[in-house]
C-alpha cells in the first residue's frame, strides 16, 4: 500500500458525515435537539426492542422520547450493529431485517435497544444522520460531502462511488487466517446503494483523510476554504455525553467480522460529535481530550488538538481489532510523539 492507495474507511466515514451535519447547524437549517422525524419522518417509526416472543418475533414498543440528531451524533439513540450485539445479530439472522452491509433502507429500520437518550451504544446512528443531511439539503449525501467537505479540503480521492482510477488503486480487504496469514477477499461496498451509508460507506486514501483531520486541527479551516465555524469545532470536539452515559468496550459477537475492542483499556472514554474522546493521556502520548476512532478493516485515526498533531493508520484487514494491525497502529502513533 502507498499513501494514494484507496481504502474502505468503514466507520472512519462517521466523522465525515458528522461534519456535514454540523455544517447544517452552522447554516441554521438543522436543530440538533428537534425530533429527527421533523426532517426524516421514517425515523419516527422506529420503536424500542423489549425482547422476543416464543415464536421468535421481536417485541417492540413505541419510544417515549423522540430520537434527535444530537442523539445520533453521540450514539445515544439506541441503535446497534449485528456484529457487536446478540439481539441485533438475531434480528438479522432470523431475517427480520437485512444486514447493514446491504445498504438497504430496511436495514436501518431496526428497533433501538433502550429509550432514546438514556445510554450510549455504538451502532447505525450515523447512517441515519446522513439521511437527515439528505433531507435538509435536498441532495444525496455523497453530493453534499463532495461539494461542502471534499472540495474545500482537496480530497480528490474520496467518495461513496469508486471512479475507474480509484478502483485501480483500491486495496483488497484481507481476512486474517488462523495461522496468521492473510487472504484477499472480493468485498466491495455497494456501488449503487439504496442508501449512501454515512456511517460506513466512504472510500478514501490516507492522504485525503489526513487533510480532513488537519481541518479539525485548524479550527474548521481548509486549504480551499472554511468547512466549519471555529466555535462549532470548539464545542463539537468536546464530550457531549451526560452524567450517566458511558462509552463501553465493544464486545464482538461475530468472530468473522470483529474481535472484542477496547481502546486504551482501563481508561475512561467519552464521546464528542462524532469521535471517541480519551479522557486521560494515553500511553502512546496522545493528550487527554483528544479525538479518535476507527474503521472496521483496521483503519485507526486520532486528532490531538492540544499537541497539534493528527494521524491515520490505514489497513484493510478483518476481523476488526486485529492484534497485529492494532499494535502496529499504536506503535506508529507512539513514534509520532517520540519524533516531535
Amino acid at each position: 500500500m502507498t499513501p494514494d492507495t484507496v481504502i474502505a474507511l468503514y466507520s472512519a466515514s462517521k466523522p465525515l458525515t458528522a461534519t456535514a451535519v454540523l455544517q447544517c447547524v452552522d447554516d441554521g437549517v438543522l436543530d440538533l435537539d428537534a425530533p429527527a422525524a421533523e426532517y426524516l419522518p421514517e425515523i419516527g417509526e422506529v420503536g424500542v426492542l423489549e425482547g422476543f416472543a416464543d415464536d421468535g418475533a421481536p417485541q417492540i414498543r413505541e419510544v417515549r422520547t423522540p430520537i434527535t440528531t444530537r442523539m445520533l451524533l453521540l450514539h445515544t439513540a439506541g441503535f446497534a450493529y449485528p456484529f457487536f450485539d446478540d439481539r441485533y445479530r438475531r434480528l438479522v439472522g432470523d431475517r427480520h431485517y437485512p444486514d447493514v452491509a446491504t445498504a438497504q433502507k430496511a436495514s436501518l429500520m431496526t428497533p433501538v435497544l433502550f429509550e432514546p437518550g438514556s445510554a450510549w451504544n455504538y451502532g447505525s446512528n450515523m447512517d441515519w444522520a446522513g439521511l437527515v443531511v439528505e433531507a435538509v439539503r435536498g441532495a444525496r449525501l455523497g453530493e453534499v460531502l463532495a461539494e461542502r467537505v471534499f472540495a474545500p479540503l482537496g480530497m480528490v480521492d474520496s467518495g461513496f462511488v469508486l471512479s475507474a482510477d480509484m478502483d485501480r488503486r483500491r486495496a483488497a480487504v484481507h481476512m486474517r487466517r488462523p495461522d496468521g496469514s492473510l487472504k484477499a477477499t472480493r468485498i466491495v461496498m455497494p456501488q449503487e446503494p439504496e442508501v449512501q451509508m454515512g456511517g460506513q460507506g466512504v472510500y478514501s486514501t490516507v492522504l485525503d483523510y489526513a487533510r480532513f483531520l488537519q481541518m479539525w486541527l485548524r479550527n474548521g479551516d481548509g486549504e480551499g476554504g472554511r468547512v466549519l465555524n471555529a466555535d462549532t469545532v470548539d464545542w463539537a470536539a468536546r464530550n457531549g455525553l451526560v452524567a450517566d452515559q458511558r462509552v463501553t468496550p465493544l464486545r464482538g459477537v461475530d468472530a468473522v467480522i470483529t474481535h472484542d475492542a477496547d481502546f486504551f483499556p482501563g481508561q475512561p472514554k467519552s464521546w464528542a460529535y462524532s469521535f471517541m474522546v480519551n479522557d486521560e493521556q494515553a500511553a502512546t502520548g496522545r493528550s487527554a481530550g483528544s479525538l479518535g476512532w476507527a474503521g472496521l478493516a483496521n483503519v485507526y485515526f486520532w486528532i490531538d488538538r492540544t499537541a497539534d498533531v493528527a494521524g491515520v493508520w490505514g489497513a484493510q484487514v478483518l476481523p476488526f481489532a486485529d492484534p497485529v494491525a492494532l499494535r502496529a497502529s499504536l506503535d506508529f502513533e507512539a513514534e509520532v510523539y517520540r519524533a516531535r
